[in-house]
């Protein structure tokens, strides 16, 4: 199957929920009110990152069907993907019942937002629960179409669910008024219609469902051990990404959130540049590195180069225009708030997006557990900044220790890519998995 192909679809998978954000953000800020629109910003990040629950399976499903389909073993796949989904709905089903628990203290309490929104933004945050397990399930689901290179069907879907997103606040703000109950509701509905139409074309690639499929003790346990460190990486490197906006919100109040969530969300749509090539480069480099380890570096060096060369051009004109283009279109107040920050998101997101590619390549090679490590040893100066940061320069701040983070980050993730992946190579160790596999099966 075509690479190119495939990142041209990511893209367009990407790049739709992006306009349709353009389109009617600047309605949702208008009619919801700058506190409000915050409030649904930090709904958004909840909900992913709970979503996260699903301790890595996803990925791990990807990287495991993918090596499967390299060595032409398709009857264990059926009893793989089973054995994932059956885990990755179960830990979502934790996540929707902590974030329930947690509501009416975020509520009341950790975002410091107005009395009058209290009963709002808790019951929401109930409704937003619900969705918790149901993303779970199809970030499976999904990770199974990935490893098939199904990136066609995939992104179809997503470009749908990325136009709901947006969409759906904006007509429930028509109908029901500034309220983020109905607006939630609507988004869990949302989701629920596109699991399901992920659940139907994984059962057309298995040709069936998963009657008289066994779950096997050997597939859940080769899951959890990827998974698990996944899991690490899944609950920190989310969290140094959201944590900024809850910890503004914290210390400089809710009413600001918006000047910071609003041009980080819309900046974050540049990293579909390499999160498309990644997307589709994951489960080639996994089947890759089971069978030509040397066609795995060529792939991965020519993909740092092309990453680099796509966004720095970009980024420079991001930094440059931030003022002139927040103020054509949020106003020349919410410019005078934001250009300052970003600017200096322009820096980061250069340096991010170049870090997706070695990012890959290692957890294609099954080294969940390096990526875990460095995200670990990465918090521990993070957190302490961003706090200073905010204290110190406000939302300024807040940009600063986001772009020096991303950048320790990159730096750690090429040596681990060159000396952990390339150069001792992987190959071998990655043939021994399936062979032990094999072994364990019969």
């Amino acid at each position: 199957m075509s690479l190119r192909r495939n990142v041209v679809w990511n893209l367009a998978g990407a790049g739709l929920p992006l306009l349709a954000g353009a389109v009617f953000i600047p309605y949702l800020l208008h009619a919801l009110g700058v506190e409000r629109f915050g409030i649904l910003t930090l709904v958004w990040a909840l909900v992913g990152y709970f979503s996260l629950f699903d301790l890595g399976l996803g990925r791990a499903l990807t990287q495991q069907v993918a090596q499967q389909l390299a060595a032409d073993r398709r009857t264990e796949i059926p009893s793989l993907v089973r054995s994932g989904l059956m885990l990755a709905s179960a830990t979502g089903a934790l996540g929707g019942v902590v974030l329930a628990f947690a509501a009416e203290a975020l509520a009341a309490h950790v975002l410091k937002v107005s009395e009058p929104l209290h009963a709002d933004v808790f019951h929401a945050l109930l409704i937003a629960a619900v969705g918790v397990p149901l993303t779970t399930a199809t970030v499976g689901l999904r990770g199974v179409l990935e490893a098939y290179e199904d990136f066609r069907d995939v992104n179809l879907l997503r470009m749908l669910l990325g136009v709901a997103n947006f969409g759906l606040p904006a007509l429930s703000v028509l109908l029901f008024g500034p309220f983020l109950v109905p607006i939630v509701a609507a988004l869990i509905a949302a989701r629920a219609v596109f699991g399901l139409a992920h659940w139907v074309l994984v059962r057309r690639r298995l040709g069936g469902g998963f009657r008289g499929v066994p779950i096997e003790r050997r597939h859940l346990r080769h899951l959890m051990s990827f998974g698990l460190w996944m899991t690490v990486s899944n609950v920190i490197s989310p969290l140094m990404v959201t944590a900024d906006r809850f910890m503004i919100s914290g210390v400089l109040g809710a009413a600001v959130v918006a000047y910071y969530t609003v041009p980080s969300e819309v900046l974050a749509r540049v990293l579909i540049l390499p999160g498309a090539l990644t997307g589709a480069l994951f489960p080639r480099l996994a089947s890759l590195m089971a069978r030509d380890l040397e066609a795995a570096r060529r792939l991965y060096h020519r993909c740092v180069g092309w990453v680099a060369l796509a966004l720095l051009p970009l980024c420079a004109l991001i930094a440059w225009g931030a003022h002139a283009g927040l103020t054509l279109w949020l106003g020349a107040d919410f410019a005078d708030h934001s250009a300052p920050v970003v600017s200096i998101f322009a820096l980061g997101l250069l340096l991010n997006g170049v870090a997706f590619v070695p990012f890959a390549a290692v957890q294609a090679a099954g080294l969940a557990r390096l990526t875990a490590q460095l995200h670990l040893v990465e918090a521990a100066f993070y957190f302490p900044m961003l706090l200073a940061g905010l204290y110190q320069f406000g939302l300024i701040g807040a940009a600063l220790a986001w772009t020096g983070r991303v950048g320790v980050d990159l730096v750690l993730l090429l040596l681990v890519a060159q000396r952990q992946v390339f150069a001792r190579g992987l190959a071998p160790p990655l043939r021994h998995n399936l062979a032990t596999s094999e072994t364990e099966r019969s």
